[in-house]
């Protein structure tokens, strides 16, 4: 067994609350920048300030502390108000993945019991609240677009139920503005009234609700509180060296909990600016590291290499990076190596988590060498013990493999309104199973050789084949299907679909059919690169599919074809998760 011995901040006795910490942050740092998003440009002094109003219009809306406040966009400056203003009202953060479909979307703000949707009228092409106009939330009050003028607003309305706010009348509401024949907008909402909310709301109450799939399928919403949240990433911020005056480019989505709490959070608590980027494109980064003198860049190992690779890197001064965090993917000894000379980091760190970690089970130190950074995800954080076990629940040998498990303070308390599947994750000794297999050496650093579920990872992202699955067998030529990884070059792996057509389907051109199929149904990272019709899936005695049998084959058909080697590796909703990028962020 592993465990972390070093220093612990204890963030949670610091700050006690996500306002607490925006509170502390104002007075702390005051007017040094808190966040620059092209021409906006706060303090933190003046971040809390907008903060507050979000607060008052949210109180406004008549959201109580423990309602459920979802936020459907990407990186931006409104991102980061909206959901300090929706924490500091005592709401539970609801993030949604914008690379969701409608259905997709509803289900989670249907699970999560969403009163209140913040959203982008378009991203990527798409227009948001479209996405909504066919399905079913009904506990969803309103939604509000950002950046949203009245007129653009006006004329949309989800459902005859949900109305649907532009962001000046929304914040407008906390002044009980009263709009067209005696609409009340909101109640007024004084500035103190807000102060006091916030100063309300307590560690030990829920702060966010990250949903993540699992092997079933069914999305489940990971459980953390205010107090999991400080305590962890203030340890990872020490962990790393972010320091005042640090300024850190955010890529990573803020609808994961890295991006969100690795980048907005820690950057308060240490009073670094944050510099949010919507979609990864590596010229627009270079362009931003230069300008903004940007020290920190997080990622997925993709990142670095195409910014190492490209060929317009020589006209950019990079020269201000030192620090970079990255996991989620294989991580070459060549690729730190190539980081630490021709891009001068002098800190490159590898680390591992999932959502039900909070983040982060275990990390690389300063200082250790590129052999252990590259090729294992460091040592447990203070206050957690990683086990590796066999079937029976047993720890293996140094050196053996077998299943990661976690305990300590950083472990969910389950997945909301789910209890069969937080029974089946945690067992009765506060163990977190992560279905993900790996190593532990000498020094106690972890290393994750294969997953024991099926997940693999796209780009960064999590992808799970039994939720693709279902998806695919709504289409009518379907009768059966499995769905496994395949190692691709750019995105580590993408997936490929065993498809047993239906006897009176026309397979002529199936293979192109379902795939444009889903495209319209899934996000896009989830949606199957090829298709491959087979007369039968193989299986064992009692019928289950050998997804082993399937990952064999895939990998004789596709070596040879340029792809990559992927390892089996850490979840993306940890450490170095997944980025926006063009290619990966496709919608049709």
């Amino acid at each position: 067994m592993a465990g972390g011995q070093e220093e612990d901040p204890r963030g949670d006795l610091s700050w006690g609350s996500v306002p607490g910490l925006v509170a502390y942050a104002a007075e702390r740092y005051r007017d040094a920048e808190a966040l620059v998003d092209g021409e906006v440009r706060l303090s933190f002094r003046r971040l809390a300030a907008d903060a507050i109003n979000v607060t008052r219009a949210v109180m406004a809306a008549g959201v109580q502390p423990g309602d459920r406040v979802a936020l459907w966009a990407p990186n931006s400056a409104a991102w980061v108000l909206c959901a300090l203003g929706a924490l500091g009202a005592g709401a539970v953060l609801v993030p949604l993945n914008t690379r969701f479909k409608g259905p997709e979307a509803a289900f989670v703000l249907r699970r999560s019991g969403a009163r209140v949707l913040f959203c982008v009228r378009r991203f990527l092409g798409v227009d948001y609240p479209d996405l909504l106009q066919d399905e079913d939330v009904p506990q969803l009050d309103r939604i509000v677009l950002l950046g949203a003028d009245d007129g653009e607003q006006s004329e949309l309305t989800v459902t005859d139920e949900v109305p649907v706010f532009g962001w000046d009348e929304f914040l407008q509401g906390a002044d009980g503005v009263v709009e067209g024949e005696g609409c009340v907008v909101g109640v007024p909402v004084a500035e103190h009234d807000a102060r006091n909310r916030w100063q309300a709301v307590r560690g030990s109450g829920l702060s966010d609700l990250i949903f993540t799939s699992g092997t079933t399928g069914a999305p489940k919403g990971v459980m953390a509180t205010h107090a999991q949240t400080l305590r962890t990433f203030a340890i990872w911020s020490h962990i790393v060296g972010l320091s005042t005056g640090d300024r850190y480019l955010v890529v990573n989505p803020f609808f994961h909990t890295f991006g969100y709490k690795a980048g907005i959070l820690a950057c308060l608590m240490q009073g670094a600016t944050i510099v949010p980027q919507d979609v990864f494109d590596p010229e627009r980064s270079m362009q931003l590291i230069e300008a903004e003198r940007i020290t920190v860049l997080p990622g997925p190992p993709t990142l670095y290499q195409t910014i190492l690779d490209h060929p317009s890197r020589s006209r950019y001064d990079l020269s201000s990076l030192r620090l970079a965090v990255t996991g989620a993917a294989v991580v070459p000894v060549e690729l730190v190596r190539r980081m630490g000379e021709e891009l001068a980091l002098s800190t490159v760190l590898t680390a591992y988590g999932l959502t039900e970690s909070t983040g982060v089970v275990t990390m690389c130190r300063p200082g250790d060498d590129p052999e252990t950074i590259a090729t294992t995800s460091g040592r447990p954080i203070p206050g957690l013990d990683v086990r590796v076990v066999d079937d029976d629940g047993g720890d293996v040998g140094t050196g053996a493999p077998g299943e990661v498990v976690v305990r300590g303070f950083t472990v969910t308390a389950g997945y909301v309104d789910d209890p069969e599947s937080t029974q089946e994750t945690i067992d009765t000794d506060g163990w977190l199973h992560t279905g993900d297999v790996g190593v532990l050496d000498d020094a106690g650093n972890l290393r994750i050789t294969d997953r024991k579920k099926d997940m693999f990872i796209v780009g960064g992202f999590n992808v799970y084949p039994a939720e693709v699955e279902q998806a695919l067998l709504r289409h009518p030529a379907v009768a059966q299907v499995a769905v496994v990884g395949v190692p691709e070059a750019r995105l580590g792996e993408v997936g490929l679909a065993y498809v047993v057509p239906r006897p009176d389907a026309d397979t002529a051109a199936l293979e192109e059919d379902l795939v444009a199929w889903a495209r319209q149904r899934m996000a896009n990272y989830k949606v199957p690169r090829s298709v491959q019709v087979v007369s039968a899936l193989p299986a064992n005695a009692s019928g289950k599919v050998l997804k082993t049998e399937l990952r064999r084959r895939a990998t004789q058909t596709h070596n040879g074809d340029g792809a990559g080697n992927a390892r089996a590796g850490s979840t993306g909703t940890g450490t170095g998760a997944a980025v926006d990028d063009a290619a990966t962020a496709e919608r049709g």
